[in-house]
C-alpha cells in the first residue's frame, strides 16, 4: 500500500474518488457525475489530499482537509474491503503530522443505506478509538442527511 500526498488531484484521481465516494457513502449523498463532484470541491479552500493506492495503483482511500469559516474541515473514505485493517489510521496519522485540529461530520446511525443497497456503517466509534472527541450537540441537519460534529486537537488528549 502507498499513501501519495497532494495538494491538488489529477482527473484520474477525481473519477476514482468519486467511485469510491459513491460506493462508500450513503446514496443520498452520491454525486451523479464528475462534474457536480467538482464544482463540490471547487467550493472548498486550502485543500490537501492524501491517497492510498493498492499495489495495482488502485485508489482506495482517500483523506481531505480544507478551510471552512475559519477551522480546518476533514473527510475520510476507505473502501470497505480494507476497513478494519488499520488504513484508516494511517490516514489519520498522515494527517495529524501536518495539522494541530482537524473537524468533521460524522453519521452517527446506521439509519443510512449506501448505493448498492447495503447498510451504510456508521464510522463514529472508529473516531472515537482514534482519539477524536463527539459533540453530539453540534449537529448538520439537512434534507439528506444528519450527522454529529467531531474534532480532534493536538492540544487535547
Amino acid at each position: 500500500m502507498k499513501f501519495v500526498e497532494l495538494n491538488s488531484l489529477s482527473q484520474k484521481n477525481k473519477r476514482e474518488i468519486l467511485k469510491l465516494w459513491n460506493n462508500e457513502y450513503p446514496r443520498n449523498l452520491v454525486y451523479e457525475n464528475l462534474e457536480k463532484f467538482q464544482d463540490y470541491l471547487n467550493e472548498l479552500k486550502d485543500q490537501y489530499h492524501i491517497i492510498l493506492l493498492d499495489e495495482n495503483e488502485h485508489l482506495i482511500g482517500w483523506y481531505f482537509d480544507f478551510l471552512r469559516d475559519g477551522e480546518r474541515w476533514f473527510a475520510a473514505i476507505l473502501d470497505s474491503k480494507f476497513q478494519g485493517e488499520g488504513y484508516g489510521t494511517k490516514l489519520l496519522n498522515l494527517a495529524r503530522q501536518k495539522r494541530t485540529e482537524l473537524n468533521g461530520w460524522v453519521i452517527p446511525s446506521a439509519d443510512y443505506i449506501k448505493y448498492n443497497r447495503e447498510a451504510y456503517k456508521s464510522p463514529l466509534e472508529f473516531y472515537k478509538k482514534n482519539a477524536f472527541h463527539v459533540h453530539r450537540d453540534i449537529k448538520l441537519e439537512t434534507d439528506k442527511i444528519t450527522a454529529i460534529k467531531v474534532s480532534w486537537s493536538r492540544n487535547s488528549k
